[in-house]
């Protein structure tokens, strides 16, 4: 049970995810999904029915015989999410049926290395399942959701910058969480297990072709064609903040492309310019009258923006309209029909949210024949550890 599956889907794998995806469904609405015969679907159904992938239930009459319905079985198998981000970090447990039913979350700090990231992990897998009284042949995976660049089929963290701890580099995570806990584990990139996430969340929609982006401490992106996630050669999420927006314009901490979009719309790039500001005699900058501009921090710039701070309302309002442009090139690259919006800026304030939106679709080709729907998602937060913990439900070997 513990096999991941990139084969061609089996009908019973075709059946379980139609009825996971559509909720308790007939045997006649499966008819047509299996493109099987009544009697071989039958025999299927029982079949599932015994390796208890499938629940029964009595619907209701509509004047004849009670219909029998079926239903994924939520105890079948249990599966982990993690979310390894810079600013925090979140670890979901999750039934057959994405119920979450545990969810805890933490801050990425200076102490927090990839040892001490493993140990408060596994040290959480054991007491979850404890609390839950859950076997370890009862769960099918870890799926690992974390910031790029990844080798993401050796299941290694390459080379993530900005980190608040050292030692972020070339990080075996999926190797190191397998040996400590006896769980297979599977790595994707942050953005991409976001997008599944959200997807999953939207499913009664039937969307297609979706773009993510979140904004944070930096810029990331992802893409769904035809409801697949667009993988390039290489898993470079954090790419998308290089996409040069200003040719003269500034660049983050002296690397990168100069006028990126992560040098005007990120957290590191507020805080950069406040402290800017700082030096050369601004006053009215939220928390730093007593302290030195290197001590100002994106907390205190938010503080501020909540308090009515003008300052703050005006670095991040210009931050927001920098982002809606480069959100702007994406979608006249990729014409997604839905985009969703992600990260700590995106949820500051919805000021950041709704400029950044109008912005964007002022500067959209063929606006407003072509209006793209903009969302900041169902999940949010929790959309990387779902979307990972998906990754693993839906490689599951039937």
């Amino acid at each position: 049970m513990n096999v991941f599956s990139h084969q061609i889907a089996s009908p019973k794998k075709l059946i379980y995810m139609h009825v996971a995806q559509h909720g308790m469904t007939s045997k006649a609405e499966l008819m047509p999904v299996s493109g099987m015969t009544s009697s071989s679907l039958t025999r299927l159904l029982d079949e599932m029915l015994t390796d208890k992938l499938l629940l029964t239930f009595q619907g209701q009459s509509s004047g004849g015989r009670k219909p029998i319905l079926y239903d994924i079985n939520p105890n079948y198998g249990y599966f982990f999410g993690l979310d390894i981000s810079r600013r925090t970090s979140t670890l979901g447990f999750f039934d057959a049926k994405m119920n979450a039913k545990a969810l805890m979350r933490w801050r990425m700090d200076e102490a927090m290395s990839p040892p001490e990231l493993i140990d408060y992990v596994v040290r959480s897998i054991k007491s979850i399942m404890q609390d839950h009284h859950i076997e370890r042949n009862q769960v099918i995976g870890i799926g690992v959701g974390a910031v790029g660049p990844l080798e993401r089929g050796k299941g290694i963290i390459s080379k993530p910058s900005d980190f608040p701890s050292p030692g972020w580099t070339h990080v075996p995570i999926c190797s190191l969480l397998e040996e400590k806990t006896g769980i297979p584990a599977r790595l994707e990139n942050g953005a991409n297990a976001a997008l599944i996430g959200e997807h999953w969340s939207m499913r009664s929609e039937n969307l297609q072709h979706m773009l993510y982006v979140h904004a944070g401490v930096g810029l990331r992106s992802a893409m769904m064609s035809d409801g697949h996630i667009v993988h390039g050669s290489v898993d470079m999420e954090g790419a998308v903040g290089q996409m040069v927006i200003q040719m003269d314009g500034p660049r983050l901490h002296d690397r990168g492309n100069y006028g990126a979009w992560e040098a005007f719309a990120s957290v590191q790039a507020l805080v950069k310019r406040a402290r800017a500001d700082a030096k050369s005699g601004r006053t009215d900058i939220p928390g730093a009258a007593h302290i030195s501009p290197e001590r100002i921090t994106y907390d205190m710039l938010l503080h501020g923006l909540h308090a009515g701070s003008a300052y703050a309302q005006e670095i991040f309002t210009q931050s927001a309209v920098h982002f809606g442009i480069g959100l702007a090139n994406l979608i006249n690259v990729l014409h997604p029909e839905t985009i969703i919006l992600g990260g700590t800026l995106i949820n500051s304030n919805e000021l950041f949210y709704q400029t950044a939106v109008d912005t964007a679709q002022r500067n959209t080709y063929y606006y407003p024949d072509y209006v793209p729907s903009f969302t900041k998602g169902i999940l949010r937060e929790d959309a990387v550890a779902i979307g990972s913990a998906l990754l693993i439900w839906k490689d599951l070997a039937m």
